[in-house]
């Protein structure tokens, strides 16, 4: 790769340690990069509290310009390098992926990837679901594999002060019925809980989908980006959702699905159905984070805490091939030891609130 191809992606130091262009990744801990989550659009229709509150996000908030986007192209040709790099897993993510126009153009690219070894990668979508009934159809066509929808409660007076739209839940879960419908699955629903806000609804949200298909998540309330206020007083341990929804309903621990999988399984003991906490907070997942993103514009994450990303969008609009790409892509994630979760319960409140952070709306979840 030349210098200048080098410094247009941000890459590191050249005493880094440099790896091929092709063949699987590991970075300086020896996590392997094997989930590459690409956020395909800054905007969304809502103005959740935890994520883009609408006196941040505003009428005169400046979004990126579409020329800015990475095009579909780019992000076919960033998502077949990775594969090439032992990525095994792709997520699409936003703001709100079903508002990129075209999207399901997109799946249908990334579905006809293939891996080394001639299989498909694992296709997946995370929404908000306020697009679902009308999409669901043309999703699953294109060739999408997974869905996962955030849900934060199932009352509705609270759903719509909560995505501040005054968006209906009732309308998400048609959207979730949908899906399910047209076969798109499995199906996911994330619920981020934060105290005082929704954290009552833990025990309903539990009730109402355990016997279903869905997987219910419930996520901690994470301090992405700067924008959401966050306070450690308003995270709600997995520990304590796990004992409240084992009071209800009988829980026993179930195995992983995947080495790296963010999120703790948990079935209930009459075999209907489980649930997963995913504790980014309380008990941290760095030392088996296997995941990188991508930015909406192209810039290269290697951990959801980031504070800066590596512009793979200079690289690809300024002319240099798949090899310069991949290694590249090398050799960010070979240089790579972030551990942010773990760290965070050393940082004073004023040195986590000193330490520039991407908002999860850019980056993607």
């Amino acid at each position: 790769m030349s210098l200048s191809s080098a410094s247009k992606a941000g890459l590191p130091a050249s005493g880094a340690r440099r790896l091929p262009s092709t063949g699987a990744l590991t970075d300086r801990l020896d996590r392997p990069m094997r989930d590459l989550r690409i956020s395909v659009t800054d905007r969304c229709n809502f103005r959740c509290v935890y994520c883009m509150p609408k006196e941040i996000f505003g009428r005169d908030y400046a979004f990126l310009d579409r020329e800015e986007l990475l095009s579909f192209e780019e992000i076919e040709r960033i998502a077949r390098v990775a594969a090439a790099h032992g990525v095994r897993k792709l997520r699409l993510t936003g703001g709100e992926p079903l508002l990129r126009r075209g999207i399901e153009d997109l799946i249908a690219r990334l579905a006809a990837l293939r891996t080394p070894e001639g299989n498909r990668l694992d296709l997946a979508l995370t929404t908000n679901g306020s697009a679902l009934a009308v999409k669901a159809q043309a999703l699953k066509d294109a060739g999408l594999g997974r869905l996962t929808v955030s849900v934060d409660t199932l009352d509705d007076e609270l759903f719509q002060r909560m995505n501040d739209v005054r968006f209906p839940v009732a309308r998400v879960l048609d959207g979730i019925s949908t899906a399910a419908a047209v076969g798109l699955g499995p199906i996911k629903l994330n619920m981020v809980v934060k105290r005082g806000l929704n954290d009552h609804e833990v025990e309903a949200m539990a009730a109402h989908f355990k016997g279903t298909h869905y997987t219910l998540r419930f996520i901690e309330y994470m301090d992405v980006g700067t924008s959401n206020g966050w306070s450690m007083h308003e995270v709600v341990p997995s520990a304590e959702i796990i004992q409240r929804v084992d009071t209800l309903f009988p829980l026993e621990p179930a195995a992983p699905s995947a080495v790296g999988e963010t999120a703790k399984r948990w079935r209930y003991r009459d075999g209907s159905g489980e649930i997963g906490v995913i504790s980014s907070v309380t008990n941290a997942f760095c030392g088996t984070c296997n995941r990188a993103r991508i930015s909406t514009e192209g810039r290269l994450y290697t951990c959801l805490f980031a504070t800066e990303g590596h512009d793979l969008r200079a690289l690809l609009r300024g002319g240099a091939d798949d090899v310069e790409l991949a290694t590249a892509m090398a050799s960010i994630w070979g240089a790579r030891d972030d551990r942010y979760s773990e760290e965070r319960a050393a940082l004073t409140p004023a040195l986590r609130a000193a330490r520039p952070r991407i908002e999860m709306s850019y980056i993607g979840g």
